[in-house]
């Protein structure tokens, strides 16, 4: 399948307008150390508080009318379903939302609330249920990020950072789950400003994206090694197929941050940058502040993909 270039990219702004928001991209001057600086991109501020709202709208407004009415099955640990739901609901399309039952109550609660159904399994069978649904019912299924338009809604991202970050930026900095985000921003980075690195950043208990990139293919962990991150948005098993075509174009790098660093960082940009992060939003920022050596650049900007972090995991971080 071909990589989504500058077209789609540019339909998917189109297709979303009004709907996703444009965030800003806020400069964090109490971040800096005398030799970098860093700009953050808060997906948080997103109507279902997360970056996913870009592709699930691109994907279901693309939907023909016949498709529509059959309904739509997604599968998720929480961001994609809160999008797929309020995207269905915004379209007048029936959801079907097929969940792991270790998902944050906050997440689960808030699918239901868009006005999705929501079916909890175990987390092995999450990706395998959706398929059994589609073809007992006639679903269309909106997979979370193996699709090109997914890809093109997630990479308005990066086509807004190109125009919002100053000449100097030098350095972009993306979670990576199954890769839909940074498939799109990459794309959307290289294409528009290709002097510009992306490095992609996971949790090193979930780290089969650094593995696969770094083995030249994709490579699957176990859900049990997976399921052990504090970052519940990033424990797909692997990247998808289409994703890991565009990492390996246009990523540039992938590093790690540890369980630590990541629930310090959700307390830190809570506390000096105003920003409730999830601790898969916190992800990429831990990188500026772990792996300064790994990641280089001077000018950096950092994506918080999300802030649907449960209240009580939120007090315990501050208060550690």
């Amino acid at each position: 399948m071909a990589l989504v270039g500058l077209e789609e990219l540019r339909a998917a702004r189109q297709r979303i307008a009004g709907v996703a928001v444009r965030t800003p991209l806020v400069p964090a001057p109490w971040a800096g150390d005398g030799e970098r600086r860093l700009w953050l991109k808060p997906e948080n501020l997103q109507p279902t508080g997360a970056f996913k709202t870009r592709g699930a709208y691109n994907r279901l407004a693309a939907l023909s009318d016949q498709e529509r009415a059959r309904g739509v099955v997604a599968q998720s640990s929480g961001n994609h379903a809160q999008a797929v739901a309020y995207a269905a609901g915004l379209l007048g399309i029936k959801a079907v939302i097929v969940m792991p039952d270790t998902s944050p109550a906050v997440k689960v609660d808030g699918t239901r609330a868009f006005g999705a159904e929501v079916l909890l399994v175990t987390p092995e069978e999450r990706d395998t249920v959706p398929a059994e649904l589609a073809e007992r019912h006639g679903y269309v299924w909106v997979p979370p990020y193996d699709d090109p338009f997914i890809i093109a809604g997630q990479g308005t991202v990066g086509l807004e950072i190109a125009e919002d970050a100053p000449a100097e930026l030098d350095t972009v900095l993306v979670p990576v789950s199954g890769g839909g985000l940074i498939s799109g921003t990459a794309a959307a980075l290289k294409l528009t400003r290709p002097g510009v690195r992306v490095v992609g950043v996971e949790p090193e208990l979930a780290a089969d994206a650094q593995a696969s990139l770094r083995a030249g293919e994709r490579l699957s962990w176990p859900v049990a090694d997976t399921y052990r991150t504090i970052a519940d948005g990033l424990r797909t098993p692997s990247v998808g197929e289409l994703p890991f075509q565009h990492i390996t174009a246009y990523v540039d790098d992938i590093v790690t941050v540890t369980e630590d660093e990541i629930r310090a960082t959700v307390a830190l940009l809570a506390r000096r940058g105003r920003l409730v992060a999830e601790p898969s939003g916190a992800v990429a920022p831990a990188a500026y502040f772990h792996r300064a050596a790994e990641i280089g650049g001077q000018a950096v900007a950092a994506v918080v993909s999300g802030g649907n972090i449960d209240p009580a995991l939120l007090a315990e971080l501050l208060a550690a």
